[in-house]
């Protein structure tokens, strides 16, 4: 194996750990959290700004900000507001800077963020019905109120919404993932709250799992009510995939299903048989544990419909590269088994 294949392997073995860590809940050292200049910069426009607020909300009705009596209850209530408001934006940057910033895992960091938009959101609109009435109870009885009607007018994207939650708290996908559901498969660039969007791989245009050039968007509550294919499970993202070539019966079976075995051991084995073993451990904990994996490339026949054998390569890939694995292999395939003809027998051998 070259050091290209090691560095790879070793990898693979990483980002497999990685995920195991995840899963498990173990934890690494802490890392001190680090603030960014334009953090800072931020930091101390909402210090400023309160300073000012504050500062503004005491001398109102002085002789530096003369105010008519009448107006200075109601322009110290906008004053409070717009204080809560500005600690709510403070908080929550720095819930961002020294909180999500820290998560090493990405698709977290990203619905981690949502959520906290959202919450800020839904705060930010509390204080601000709160400044309409004196009474914290009525302004949020108006809030449920308002809730009310906007969810029989709403439907659609309430019911969205809802599925914005469950993909959070059940993560059948992630950002970066890649996905089918119902005809739209691609790898999931964006979950906001109310659809997902996908860059497609394969479609009308391709018969390989390259780009399509084109975007999906689809409403977060199909994931409520259709099936998900995921094929990026964060502890085992990795696929198996066949090759698959039409040879006469009277070929010599056992060099063929040796060749096929050799090449595809030579160009993957090793890394395979390390991500089978991590694949073996999984199953193991589940009550799905007999089901016979194999640690290196499996060659198999079967009859197809017409009067030729199918000669089968199975081997495991990550899904992402699978179309430049088997295009890989296709051709080193072919060189080996050409270079015999009296022993591999093509379709086309009948015309010679």
């Amino acid at each position: 194996m070259n050091d290209k294949a090691k560095v790879e392997q070793l990898k693979e073995q990483e980002d497999v750990k990685a995920a195991l860590k995840q899963t498990t809940g173990t934890k690494e050292a802490a890392i001190k959290p680090v603030a960014k200049m334009e953090d800072k910069l931020w930091f101390g426009t909402y210090i400023l700004v309160l300073l000012g607020l504050l500062a503004f909300y005491y001398l109102l009705g002085s002789d530096i900000f003369p105010t008519p009596g009448k107006y200075i209850s109601l322009v110290r209530q906008l004053l409070v507001g717009a204080i809560l408001v500005v600690l709510v934006m403070a908080i929550a940057k720095s819930i961002r800077v020294y909180l999500i910033s820290q998560i090493e895992n990405r698709p977290a960091r990203y619905n981690l963020t949502r959520v906290l938009n959202l919450v800020v959101v839904l705060v930010i609109v509390i204080i601000g019905l709160s400044l309409l009435s004196a009474n914290w109870y009525t302004a949020l009885a108006s809030l449920g109120l308002l809730s009310l009607i906007l969810g029989f007018a709403l439907q659609t994207p309430i019911t969205s919404l809802i599925g914005w939650i469950y993909l959070l708290i059940r993560q059948p996908y992630r950002v970066g993932d890649r996905i089918q559901i119902d005809e739209a498969k691609g790898d999931v660039i964006d979950v906001s709250y109310l659809d997902t969007t996908l860059w497609e791989f394969g479609g009308p245009y391709l018969s390989t799992q390259h780009p399509s050039g084109r975007i999906i968007k689809f409403p977060n509550s199909l994931v409520l009510s259709r099936t998900v294919y995921n094929y990026s499970w964060p502890l085992f993202p990795y696929v198996w995939n066949e090759i698959k070539f039409q040879v006469a019966y009277d070929s010599d079976l056992e060099f063929i299903a040796h060749t096929l075995q050799q090449v595809v051991e030579e160009e993957i084995g090793e890394r395979m048989m390390d991500l089978v073993r991590v694949y073996k451990d999984l199953l193991s904990q589940t009550p799905v544990d007999e089901l016979e994996i194999q640690e290196r490339p499996v060659v198999h026949f079967r009859a197809s419909e017409n009067t030729w054998l199918e000669a089968i390569v199975r081997y495991l890939v990550h899904p992402k590269e699978s179309g430049r694995v088997k295009t890989r292999l296709t051709k080193k395939l072919l060189e080996k088994l050409n270079a015999e003809p009296e022993r591999v027998l093509f379709p086309k051998s009948n015309l010679r």
